[in-house]
């Protein structure tokens, strides 16, 4: 049997590099859902999975624009099964069956994603899919997998590039539409490469649920929101619809304070970074909800020029960030990084110029109408200077629209 799976592979294989690509238009704006692990890692089952897509309808995340509800690690038993060398869910945390388990969310209108590896274990121990790309691929399909988060364990020497690719064409081969997650963790400059082959990359190793810090576990480490924002530098231009800069899941909601949630929600929008919830959305409380469902914000993470947003300034303890949107209009956020409540004080009739887009935001000029994102309100225009207490670690958000005259 294990003869007869390695000869089907390998046919497969030499069958789908004559045609191999990606499914493209799955992942025109940046994804958006939820994954298992941030709070739960290896506890979990059915019941909270469905639960979850239960309240993605409830609680209004679905029509916020939250559709794919994942599972990551440890799914699985611990070995494939030995006749037919597929994988096998958990009997004891999946009784029913992930194809049951995908037909229990597609009913709610929503999409399944699953987890896997591209070395021979995943990071949790568990079955890696090395050597098994093609069979895996149309063990998702037949389940109804709708994404696939595909890390990057246990991968000794393998070629990252190589490796991801063929696992696209296995999924290609599957004949099923998946969004495709390289969860690379940015060592083999995935950015570089990725375009062609998934949907979005990871640009760093696993968030930290923190403002500012590392948590090291030998030889690796966690990464708070800042170290991973300021990790790579410039990889803008590798960005954009279909091929997404990913800054991993959102810890909204797991611990830091409502500014820094805050923060950190307006900052991934700002990045147009996946919007992936991390958080136990049965028990967050209600100013959480309200804000990862803030549908102004989220449109500014969803805006179809699918521009990543950049630093333009650095002045008096705030950063400035701002994203060119479509329709000539901007989004500007005012990030108060002291320890101390600041008053900001900015003078619009600053230039602002993106270099990728060569879009300029001239205030001097035209006039732009204010939207406070996360008051959802007006706020006046540009041409008054804009003075607001902000609370440590805290921002605000405007949408620039021009004055029509």
């Amino acid at each position: 049997m294990r003869l007869t799976h390695i000869a089907l592979v390998a046919a497969l294989t030499v069958s789908a590099s004559v045609n191999a690509q990606k499914f493209e238009g799955l992942a025109l704006t940046p994804t958006m859902g939820w994954n298992s692990w941030n709070t739960f890692a290896c506890d979990i089952d059915e019941n909270l999975v469905r639960e979850t897509a239960d309240l993605f309808v409830k609680l209004g995340l679905k029509d916020a624009g939250y559709e794919y509800v994942v599972i990551d690690d440890c799914w699985m038993e611990m070995e494939r099964d030995p006749q037919t060398m597929k994988l096998v869910a958990d009997h004891k945390k999946f009784p029913s069956g992930i194809k049951a388990l995908a037909d229990y969310i597609h009913k709610k209108g929503l999409k399944f994603g699953i987890y896997n590896c591209a070395g021979t274990k995943t990071c949790a121990g568990y079955p890696g899919t090395r050597g098994y790309e093609f069979l895996d691929a149309r063990q998702y399909a037949e389940w109804g997998v709708d994404f696939l988060k595909y890390d990057w364990c246990d991968h000794s020497t393998q070629d990252a590039r190589a490796s991801y690719s063929i696992m696209r064409d296995a999924i290609y081969a599957a004949g099923r539409p998946m969004v495709f997650n390289i969860c690379e963790w940015g060592d083999a400059q995935s950015w570089e490469w990725g375009g062609n082959v998934g949907h979005s990359w990871r640009v760093s190793g696993d968030i930290a649920r923190c403002w500012d810090c590392q948590e090291n576990y030998g030889g690796w480490a966690k990464l708070g929101l800042w170290p991973i924002i300021r990790l790579r530098g410039d990889i803008r231009k590798y960005h954009g619809p279909d091929h997404w800069n990913d800054f991993d899941m959102l810890e909204v909601g797991n611990g830091m304070s409502p500014a820094e949630d805050r923060t950190h929600f307006v900052m991934w929008s700002m990045l147009a970074s996946p919007l992936i919830l991390g958080n136990d959305i049965r028990k967050m409380s209600k100013e959480t909800l309200e804000l990862i469902t803030n549908k102004e914000v989220i449109a500014v993470d969803q805006d179809k020029l699918g521009v990543m947003g950049f630093c333009f300034l650095n002045d008096k303890g705030f950063e400035v960030w701002v994203k060119p949107l479509d329709n000539n209009e901007w989004a500007v956020a005012f990030v108060n990084m002291t320890e101390q409540k600041r008053t900001l004080n900015y003078d619009w009739n600053r230039y602002v110029k993106d270099s990728l887009t060569n879009r300029e935001l001239k205030c001097g000029e035209t006039t732009y109408k204010l939207r406070d994102l996360l008051a959802k309100k007006d706020a006046g225009d540009t041409s008054k200077a804009l003075v607001r207490e902000v609370e440590s670690h805290d921002v605000v958000v405007f949408r620039l629209s021009p004055v029509k005259k």
